[in-house]
């Protein structure tokens, strides 16, 4: 252990005769096994002592734990981490050592007691909680299952349904709840806390009240023949919501295992399964995109300087569009006083309605008080025109994607706003150099692309020019992070990183469909493979109007690798343009229900003839596998250009990218990790051999070639990075 000590106990002895163990791990007291192997010794010391007759479990500085310490994961997963014998943890430690103790124990559980926090204070014979604690079992969203006999105990605590449903959607109770469920047993203030579970573990061992060990505690459970009938409900529920996932049904079976066999049993099969999971690509993904995620906000050169951000107050927002309604929207739920601006009174009036609906939804769905939504509305100020900008600290630019209306408007800015003033453009596309070309200002010009719809969506990436200050990136990552975004700072280009990196998704699509493949067993196959929507139905999503706009500014900057089709603007011109018209590549009913539709076959016919194609045999029986290959292997390639160029600092940034900005899958662990998994060389063979027949669109990049030789991750750092930041 040595220097390396991640973590401890302090074991203190009152007056009264009971041992306070304290769990010592900050920042949330999370349970390395330093941490384990000391509770193990405290109670084997409060055993040991004559003076100690009963103990109550705790954590320092309000806050039980915040569970297992994932940092740890990585080196049990890559084997570089002697780990204890599968069920040490869980048998000898937890079962054993705690709920076996011959003197009675009670956690005091304040602020969170989650994961393996929560598996700690289950197994002793009583828990008092604060109200307002957090209690549950996240582990499902890692891609694993509670290992600390997570799966026995709290089934006998809240019964079997209420168990499942907390374990199989990760969402914790707090104390009010517990205690309703029975899984705490008082509830007091947080000063109260200790001094409530020290008489309490002192009335357990004068039999004052009961010595509850959960392990074998059954009155929760149903008989065996309705148990069963209520994980068949539950992993019928599982196959329909998570068909990719193997993790929550393994947690039903585990469930199940104790209450058929006993909750000795089910430990360990528990400790059994809980080791195959860990090593299983799903976890390794989940754990990946966990602090990958928490990585973002750090950029080197930039948040490693010191500068503290500066305090933006006020923000104003230009262009109450669909894009600037959400972005808003975002803004006053943060407690953000806003400035919409539109051209006309009309524009401005649909601008604030658009808000007001957004906040109403929020109100319906129980997620806002009618109160609530007062003041945040009252937060929001229409203009229409510039004289409300000389105190704001933001300008946030929302409007259509046109060169010179964005110049004019960064001139105008530049007028009428402070100095001190952070000039932001939404724009998705266009090189932020040509937006600010007008102006003196470069310095404070920054990208701030949201994601549609910008209320909703969690991804911000932030644009810098080589011009834009630190100073400026940190405020908007400070801004980004009020707002509840995940913060991504990219460089600028064409299409930054998101829509850059998935300009082939759709192109790729097309490129198929012309050659014979099916679009909607293309749209199937992509759904099944984990994507919310498929290339096609997503382009109906977006419109073509905009589907057009963003795939001129790939021909234009990267001609020799953009698919040229005129699909989507023959569609176009006969009035189909997505789901706002009711006919894309679907036909949608009222209800936006997308369906089929029979009459697209002439146009792929039109298009394939005007493209000088025919149907190619292979393509039109193309097996599932070849089509996330085809579609999302020429994603990967524009990712390692992103990557190469030096727009993303990191890898990791790049997978937070694609999972929070496109919904690639989470459990895949992102594009260039889930790229990993399949094999650099893998993927170069694949992209080679389909260049060579079907042309430049698919030609590897250098920077693939290079690591597919080596035989090398693709997401390993670059030597010299050549950023673009």
């Amino acid at each position: 252990m040595g220097s390396n000590v991640k973590g401890r106990t302090v074991l203190e002895v009152g007056a009264d005769g009971v041992a306070l163990i304290t769990i010592i791990n900050p920042p949330v007291n999370s349970l390395s096994f330093d941490v384990l192997y000391g509770l193990k010794d405290s109670y084997e010391e409060a055993m040991r002592r004559d003076d100690v007759k009963a103990i109550v479990v705790t954590g320092a500085k309000g806050k039980f734990s915040g569970g297992f310490d994932i940092s740890a994961f990585g080196g049990l997963q890559g084997g570089h981490k002697a780990e204890p014998k599968p069920g040490y943890i869980s048998v000898e430690v937890i079962t054993n050592a705690v709920e076996g103790a011959r003197k009675p124990s009670v956690a005091a559980i304040d602020g969170l007691a989650l994961g393996g926090g929560l598996e700690v204070a289950m197994a002793c014979h009583a828990r008092i909680s604060t109200p307002t604690a957090q209690l549950g079992l996240p582990e499902l969203q890692l891609g694993l299952i509670p290992g600390f006999g997570g799966t026995q105990r709290l089934p006998r605590l809240v019964g079997i349904s209420k168990a499942l449903e907390m374990m199989l959607t990760s969402k914790p109770v707090k104390g009010e709840e517990a205690h309703d469920l029975g899984l705490v047993d008082a509830l007091v203030s947080p000063d109260e806390l200790v001094s409530t579970a020290r008489r309490w573990a002192l009335d357990i061992l004068e039999r004052r009240r009961p010595w509850v060990a959960s392990l074998h505690k059954t009155d929760k459970l149903e008989p065996l023949g309705e148990a069963r009938e209520i994980l068949k409900f539950s992993r019928a529920q599982v196959q329909k919501q998570a068909p990719n996932l193997k993790h929550p049904l393994v947690c039903i079976d585990v469930v199940e295992e104790g209450i058929a066999s006993g909750g000795r049993a089910g430990l360990w099969k528990e400790a059994e399964e809980f080791q195959g999971l860990l090593r299983a690509d799903t976890c390794k993904s989940l754990v990946h995109i966990f602090f990958a995620q928490r990585g973002t906000s750090k950029v080197p050169g930039i948040t490693d300087r010191g500068l503290m951000p500066r305090r933006v107050t006020k923000v104003a927002v230009i262009g109450g569009g669909l894009m600037g309604s959400g972005i808003t929207t975002a803004l006053i739920l943060s407690n953000y006083p806003v400035i919409l601006k539109e051209v006309n009174e009309k524009f401005l009036q649909a601008g604030i309605g658009r808000v007001k609906a957004n906040l109403q939804s929020r109100v319906k769905k129980g997620k806002m008080t009618p109160e609530k939504f007062e003041k945040t509305f009252a937060l929001l100020k229409g203009a229409l025109d510039y004289e409300s900008f000389r105190d704001v600290d933001m300008v946030i630019e929302a409007v259509i994607e046109k060169v010179s209306l964005k110049q004019e408007i960064f001139a105008d800015l530049e007028k009428y706003c402070p100095q001190h003033c952070i000039l932001a453009s939404n724009t998705s596309t266009i090189d932020l150099n040509l937006i600010g070309e007008k102006t003196k200002s470069h310095d404070r010009i920054i990208g701030a692309h949201f994601f549609s719809p910008a209320h909703i969506m969690p991804l911000l990436e932030i644009v810098r020019t080589n011009r834009t200050s630190p100073q400026v990136i940190v405020d908007l990552l400070e801004v980004g992070k009020k707002i509840k975004k995940t913060p991504v700072v990219v460089g600028n280009c064409t299409g930054f990183a998101v829509n850059r990196m998935f300009f082939p998704y759709t192109q790729a699509g097309l490129l198929l469909i012309e050659r014979g493949a099916d679009v909607y067993q293309i749209d199937r196959a992509i759904t099944k493979f984990g994507m919310p929507m498929g290339p096609f139905r997503l382009a109906d999503l977006v419109g073509f109007g905009v589907a057009i706009a963003t795939g001129m500014q790939f021909i234009e900057n990267f001609p020799e690798r953009t698919y040229k089709s005129m699909l989507i603007p023959m569609m176009q011109e006969d009035g189909r343009a997505g789901e706002t018209t009711k006919r894309g590549f679907y036909v949608y009913d009222d209800k936006r229900q997308a369906k089929p539709d029979p009459e697209l076959k002439k146009y792929i016919e039109k298009s394939r003839s005007i493209s000088g194609l025919s149907v190619d045999a292979k393509l039109v029986k193309l097996p599932e596998k070849d089509i996330v290959e085809m579609i999302f292997f020429p994603v990967v390639n524009e990712a390692c250009r992103v990557y190469a160029e030096g727009i993303a600092v990191k890898a990791a940034d790049l997978d937070i990218a694609s999972v929070m900005g496109m919904g690639f899958p989470p459990y895949r662990g992102g594009i260039m990790f889930w790229a990993d998994l399949v094999g650099s060389k893998y993927i170069y063979s694949r992209l080679e051999q389909w260049s060579n027949t079907y042309g430049e669109f698919f030609k590897p990049c250098a920077y693939l070639a290079e690591r597919a030789a080596q035989g090398a991750p693709l997401s390993s750092p670059l030597k010299q990075s050549k950023s673009r930041l």
